[in-house]
C-alpha cells in the first residue's frame, strides 16, 4: 500500500486501503497466464499464498519531488519583493507616527504656553495677598526647628507659635487655608529636623515621612481656624496642639513622637514644668505662651491704631475702649509663675540634697569600625570594642584612677550575635564581666526558636550578665521601630523598594521594663523607646530607681544623637531619676534629675563614664498622672471643637439649609378644597431660591460661616 502521502494532497492518489496488483502478461509460447510457483504449490496443498504489496521503486522520489515543488512554490525574487514591501510599509507607518508625535508635542507646548500665560498672572494675583502669611508660616517652622539641638534656641519656639497664631487668626484665613498654612509650617519644621534619616534610607523615604508628619500641624491649623472666634482662643490653640501631638505619637504604626515641642526646651526655664504633667503639659505651656504673646501684641496694635483714628475724628467711644490684654497677660504670667515655683525642687533633686542611697554606675562606649550599615557585618568586632573598653575601665579601677562600678551599661546591639547560642560571643562577654567584677547590662539580639527560615523572629534585648551566674534578668524591647526593626506589610513594600529586605524581624516583648543588677532596680528604655512617654513611666511605676537608655546611633550623625539625648534629659526631669545613656558611637552621658549632664563622651570616640549616682524612689506627678493629663487634653480638644461649631452657627446653618432643601424637594402638604388659592405660590421658582438663600443669613444679612474672628475678641 502506498504510504507517506499527506491527507490533503490535491494530486489524486490511490487510497491507502486499495490493493494494487502488478500487471501480468500471457506466455508467448502457450498463450496461458503463468502461475507462480507458490500458486502451483497451493493447488497441491490447498493453501492460498499471501499476496505481497508492491511499491514502485521511485515512489519515495515522487513524494519528495511533490513536497519540494510546494516548498519552492514562491521564487526567491518574489520573497525579496515582499520583504522590501513590508519594510516600506514599516517606514511609512513610523514616519506617520513620528509626525503625529511631533504634532501632539507642538500642541502640548502651545497649550502649556497658553495656560502659563493665563495661569501665572492668576497665580500671582492669588499669591500676592497670601505671600506674607505663607512666608510667616515657613519662618515659624524654621524657628521651631532651631529650638532643638544643635542650636538649642529654646526661646525660638515661643516666637514660632506667636507668628503661627498671627497667621491663623487673620480674617482672610479660611479653614482650608488654615490646613495649608499648618502643613507648610510642618514641612519647614520637620524637613531640617529629621533630615538625618536620609543617611540610612535615602531622600524618597525622608520626603514621605516629612509629608506624613506635616499633616498633623495641618490638622492643627484647620482646628485653630475653627476655634479662633471663641473667647480665650490662645488657650484653645494650646489645647489643640497638645492633642495633635498625642495623635501623632499614636498613629500610624504606633506613632512618631519625634518633634514634640517639649524636646526643644531642655536648656530653657520652662523645663521644670515637665515634672508636673509630663511632655504634654510642657508643650502646652510653650504654645500657650506664644499664642498669648501674639494676642497681646495684636490687641495692642489694634488699640494704637484706634487711638490714631480718634485724633483723626473717628469714633471716640471705640477708640477709648481698652485693649483686651488681660487674659493673654494672665496666661503668660501663669506659665512663668508655675515654672518658677517648681524650679527649686527640680534643682535640689539634681544636686543630691536628699538622703538617697548612692551607687556607682559605669557606661561604656566601644565605638564601631565604620559609620553606616557596614558595621552589621562586623558584629564580633563591635563586641570586641566594648570588651576592650571595659577591660580598660577595669585597669583604671585597679590603678585607682576610677571607682569600682556596681554595674556597667553597654550600648544597644553591643552583641548582635546571640550570646546564648554563640559560644564565642558568650565567652567574650564573660571575659569582660570577670575583668570588671561587676554585672554588665548587655544589649543584644536574641533569636526566637521554632520560627521558619523565611519568617524569623528576634527580640531586641538587654540582658544582665553577672560574674557568677552568667545571664540573668532581661528586658525585651516593648516598643519596636517600624520600617527599621520590623516592616509592616512586608510583602507589599517588597514590590516598591529593595530596602524592604533591610528591615529586621524584631518582635515586641512584654515585661515590667525593669531589670535588677547588683540589687538595683533599673528602668530600661532601649533607644527608640525613650521618645515615648509611656515607656519609662511604666518602668518607674514598677519600681525603677535608676534609668538606662542603651542606644545604637551608628547609622546616623551627631545631630540625631543630640536630639535623642534631649529626650533622655526630659525623662530625667519628668521622672526625677538619674539617667544613663550608653550609645555605641555617642553621645553617651550621665544625666542628673534636673537635666544637667554630669559627664558625656565625644561622638565616634571610644570611652567610658564612671560616676556615683543616687537612687530615687519618689513618684512625680507626671509619673502618677501623666496619662490622665494627656487624656484630659484630648477630651478637652474635642469638646472645644464642638463648642466652636455651635458658637459659629454651623449646626444651625446646616439645619436651616437641610430644612429648606427638604421643603423644596420633599412632598408638599396636602391641599384641601377649602384652602384659598395662592398660599403655595412660592413653593417653586425664583422666589423659593431667594427664601433658601435668606434662610442661611443672620439678622445683619451676613453669612456667619464666612465671618472671621471678631476684632478684639480674645
Amino acid at each position: 500500500m502506498v504510504r507517506g502521502i499527506r491527507r490533503f494532497d490535491r494530486r489524486v492518489r490511490p487510497a491507502e486501503d486499495t490493493d494494487v496488483f502488478p500487471a501480468i502478461k500471457d506466455d508467448d509460447n502457450t498463450g496461458q497466464i503463468p502461475v507462480p510457483v507458490a500458486a502451483a504449490d497451493a493447488e497441491l496443498t490447498g493453501e492460498i499464498p499471501p499476496v505481497r504489496d508492491v511499491e514502485p521503486a521511485d515512489e519515495d522520489a515522487d513524494v519528495a519531488d511533490l513536497e519540494a515543488q510546494y516548498a519552492d512554490a514562491e521564487p526567491p525574487e518574489d520573497r525579496q519583493d515582499r520583504l522590501a514591501e513590508l519594510r516600506d510599509q514599516a517606514v511609512r507607518v513610523g514616519k506617520h507616527v513620528w509626525q503625529r508625535l511631533v504634532y501632539l508635542s507642538a500642541v502640548l507646548v502651545a497649550w502649556l504656553v497658553r495656560e502659563t500665560r493665563i495661569r501665572v498672572p492668576q497665580a500671582g494675583r492669588w499669591l500676592q495677598p497670601r505671600l506674607t502669611r505663607l512666608s510667616a508660616a515657613i519662618i515659624a517652622g524654621l524657628l521651631l526647628c532651631s529650638s532643638y539641638p544643635r542650636f538649642d534656641w529654646w526661646w525660638a519656639a515661643v516666637i514660632a507659635f506667636a507668628v503661627l497664631a498671627w497667621v491663623l487668626t487673620r480674617p482672610a484665613t479660611t479653614p482650608v487655608g488654615g490646613f495649608g498654612y499648618g502643613f507648610l509650617f510642618g514641612l519647614a519644621f520637620y524637613l531640617p529636623l529629621i533630615r538625618w534619616i536620609s543617611i540610612l534610607v535615602g531622600a524618597v523615604p525622608l520626603a514621605a515621612l516629612v509629608l506624613l508628619c506635616a499633616v498633623f500641624p495641618g490638622i492643627f491649623g484647620l482646628g485653630a481656624v475653627v476655634v479662633r472666634r471663641l473667647p480665650g482662643w490662645p488657650i484653645w490653640f494650646a489645647v489643640l496642639w497638645a492633642a495633635q501631638e498625642w495623635v501623632k505619637s499614636s498613629i500610624p504604626f504606633g506613632g512618631f513622637p519625634w518633634g514634640v515641642v517639649a524636646a526643644g526646651q531642655t536648656s530653657g526655664p520652662f523645663l521644670p514644668l515637665v515634672r508636673l504633667g509630663g511632655v504634654p503639659l510642657l508643650s502646652l505651656a510653650i504654645v500657650l505662651t506664644g499664642c498669648s504673646a501674639a494676642a497681646f501684641g495684636m490687641e495692642t496694635v489694634s488699640w494704637w491704631r484706634a487711638s490714631r483714628l480718634r485724633h483723626a475724628g473717628a469714633d471716640a467711644e471705640a477708640a477709648d475702649a481698652p485693649p483686651a490684654v488681660v487674659l493673654p497677660a494672665f496666661c503668660i504670667c501663669l506659665v512663668f509663675f508655675i515654672a518658677a515655683a517648681v524650679s527649686p525642687q527640680v534643682r535640689h533633686s539634681g544636686t543630691g540634697s536628699g538622703n538617697e542611697p548612692v551607687v556607682t554606675a559605669a557606661v561604656v562606649q566601644g565605638n564601631v569600625p565604620r559609620l553606616g550599615l557596614e558595621f552589621n557585618a562586623q558584629r564580633l568586632a563591635v563586641l570586641g570594642n566594648d570588651v576592650r573598653e571595659t577591660r580598660r575601665l577595669a585597669d583604671d579601677v585597679r590603678a585607682g584612677r576610677a571607682p569600682q562600678p556596681d554595674f556597667v551599661v553597654w550600648p544597644e546591639d553591643a552583641s548582635e550575635v546571640d550570646p546564648l547560642l554563640n559560644p564565642e560571643a558568650g565567652q567574650e562577654i564573660s571575659v569582660a564581666v570577670e575583668a570588671i567584677k561587676a554585672p554588665i547590662l548587655v544589649g543584644t539580639v536574641l533569636d526566637i526558636a521554632g520560627r521558619p527560615g523565611d519568617a524569623p523572629a528576634q527580640t531586641n534585648t538587654v540582658i544582665v550578665w553577672s560574674p557568677n551566674g552568667g545571664p540573668g534578668d532581661r528586658h525585651d524591647k516593648r516598643i519596636v521601630q517600624p520600617f527599621g526593626e520590623y516592616l509592616p506589610w512586608r510583602g507589599f513594600f517588597r514590590h516598591l523598594t529593595d530596602l524592604a529586605d533591610l528591615a529586621g524581624y524584631i518582635v515586641p516583648g512584654k515585661g515590667s521594663g525593669v531589670v535588677h543588677a547588683a540589687g538595683t532596680p533599673i528602668g530600661i528604655a532601649t533607644c527608640w523607646e525613650v521618645i515615648f512617654d509611656r515607656a519609662l513611666q511604666h518602668s518607674v511605676r514598677n519600681g525603677a530607681q535608676l534609668l538606662a537608655v542603651p542606644a545604637n546611633n551608628a547609622n546616623f550623625n551627631q545631630t540625631m544623637s543630640e536630639q535623642q539625648l534631649a529626650f533622655s534629659k526630659l525623662r530625667a526631669v519628668e521622672l526625677d531619676r538619674y539617667t544613663m545613656v550608653s550609645s555605641n558611637v555617642g553621645i553617651s552621658a550621665l544625666v542628673t534629675p534636673d537635666g544637667r549632664e554630669l559627664q558625656r563622651t565625644r561622638f565616634f570616640t571610644p570611652g567610658y563614664l564612671d560616676s556615683p549616682v543616687r537612687l530615687k524612689t519618689t513618684l512625680t506627678p507626671a509619673a502618677r498622672w501623666g496619662p490622665i493629663v494627656q487624656g484630659g487634653l484630648v477630651v478637652a480638644a474635642l469638646a472645644i471643637l464642638f463648642a466652636a461649631m455651635l458658637h459659629n452657627g454651623w449646626f444651625a446653618d446646616l439645619n436651616r439649609r437641610l430644612s429648606a432643601l427638604g421643603k423644596r424637594f420633599g412632598p408638599g402638604p396636602e391641599k384641601s378644597d377649602d384652602d384659598p388659592p395662592g398660599d403655595d405660590v412660592i413653593a417653586d421658582g425664583p422666589a423659593a431660591n431667594e427664601v433658601v438663600a435668606n434662610a442661611a443669613l443672620d439678622e445683619d444679612g451676613r453669612d456667619p460661616a464666612r465671618q472671621g474672628p471678631d476684632k478684639g475678641d480674645i
